[in-house]
């Protein structure tokens, strides 16, 4: 099938020329890969961010990004709508004249361009938000992101769109509250790259003091200060923050800044390394190389990072929230915590970095759990499952697909044409 992605802000071309990316990104690129290697034809359209980038540009066999003119062609943030409607009409002049089977659409702005878009061209839309407003909020004093009426729109697209793909069953059950027809609703998660998130394979350099590692965007959502005052209470041991500032507020440039000083506060500064941002291809290394890999956000739509670290064996701490509530099973494959509890936090770091045997059994669990589960491959086959359920409810059966042989390898090994 002809599957046309709506990614107005997240360009998969991120990940392949080696950006920091955020997990929408990596889940846009992945997916889109993985379907093609599945033998359909997928399009993903970005908006334009330099005058230099070309019209389209080949991610893979059967997948292209197209570059859409909306507004100047320069990096915006995540949450500036000004341009979504002229980004929406050049996607309806697109459709009206070569639609596609349907579309998918990737966070909200996106939803919204996608909607108005696939209606002059009756077309089914299926919508994936990867962070929901109404989840932030059930944290108390969560600043919200976005503009006042994002909360609305959001609902508005849940109940509009012919099918929601939730990544955790958490959101599925905050769009079911919200009026979202239970059956125009499925769970579908993110996935890894299970060649490259493995056991198997090179470790970073590292100290012979216990190692833990937090690997992720440094905002305030991700609970990084949690972790930092924890090691007030795990004297022997390291802390490696590796990451750079992400897009969700205004002041998230300084966060690497506010974490120095709660490390200084807490009277750990000399035993926490702030590495910036990882290559991506360096990412697995770093996670091997981990005694304990720590992810406590208070908020969290997947987690991609967490499963990552599972899929390198690594034994892994997560806050018991959103995707983690899926992926982690506590103490089979890591532990769960609530979120923002630093001493709750050491005192299960120190139990389990005196106990290797618990912490290998945690990895090898986790490493099973990710093969067979959150490979890419089988990520994308339960998401072309809810867009054949989607074309039958419109009346239309899917036509068969052939694989494509090594799609997928070849893109992954060198990148973009």
């Amino acid at each position: 099938m002809r599957i046309d992605m709506v990614s107005e802000h997240a360009s998969p071309l991120a990940v392949v020329k080696g950006a920091d990316a955020s997990g929408r990104n990596v889940h846009v690129a992945e997916l889109s890969q993985a379907l093609a290697a599945r033998g359909h034809s997928v399009v993903v359209h970005t908006r334009r961010t330099s005058p230099d980038l070309p019209e389209e540009v080949e991610l893979c066999p059967g997948a292209h990004v197209r570059h859409v003119d909306a507004g100047p062609p320069e990096p915006l943030g995540d949450d500036p709508p000004p341009y979504t409607d002229a980004f929406a009409e050049n996607l309806a002049r697109r459709w009206v004249q070569d639609p596609p089977d349907l579309v998918h659409a990737h966070y909200w702005t996106s939803g919204r361009a996608a909607l108005g878009a696939a209606a002059a061209a009756g077309l089914p839309v299926v919508q994936t938000f990867h962070a929901l407003l109404a989840l932030k909020r059930l944290r108390d004093g969560a600043p919200d992101t976005g503009p006042p009426e994002r909360g609305r729109v959001e609902t508005m697209i849940a109940r509009r769109a012919d099918l929601v793909v939730a990544t955790s069953t958490q959101e599925q059950r905050v769009l079911r509250e919200r009026g979202v027809e239970p059956d125009r609703v499925a769970v579908v998660p993110s996935g890894v790259d299970p060649e490259r998130f493995r056991p198997e394979g090179p470790t970073a350099p590292r100290g012979d003091a216990p190692q833990v590692l937090f690997l992720g965007r440094l905002v305030r959502r991700k609970g990084v200060d949690t972790v930092v005052r924890a090691m007030a209470g795990v004297p022997e041991a390291e802390l490696a923050v590796a990451g750079g500032p992400g897009p969700d507020g205004p002041d998230d440039g300084d966060e690497a800044e506010r974490l120095h000083a709660v490390a200084e506060e807490a009277g750990v500064a000399d035993r926490v390394r702030f590495l910036g941002a990882v290559p991506r291809e360096e990412v697995p290394e770093h996670f091997r190389a981990a005694d304990l890999v720590v992810n406590m956000p208070w908020y969290e739509p997947f987690g991609i990072t967490t499963v990552e670290a599972m899929g390198c064996g690594a034994a892994v701490i997560a806050s018991a929230v959103g995707g983690h509530l899926d992926t982690v099973v506590n103490d089979v494959t890591g532990r769960l915590l609530p979120p923002a509890r630093p001493r709750a936090l050491a005192f299960r770091m120190r139990q389990l970095l005196a106990d290797p045997v618990t912490r290998e059994g945690y990895g090898f669990a986790a490493a099973d759990r990710v093969a067979a589960r959150y490979g890419w491959e089988t990520v994308a086959a339960r998401m072309e499952r809810c867009y054949e359920r989607v074309l039958r409810v419109r009346g239309r059966e899917p036509e068969p697909v052939v694989e494509r042989q090594g799609a997928l390898v070849a893109a992954r090994a060198h990148g973009p044409a």
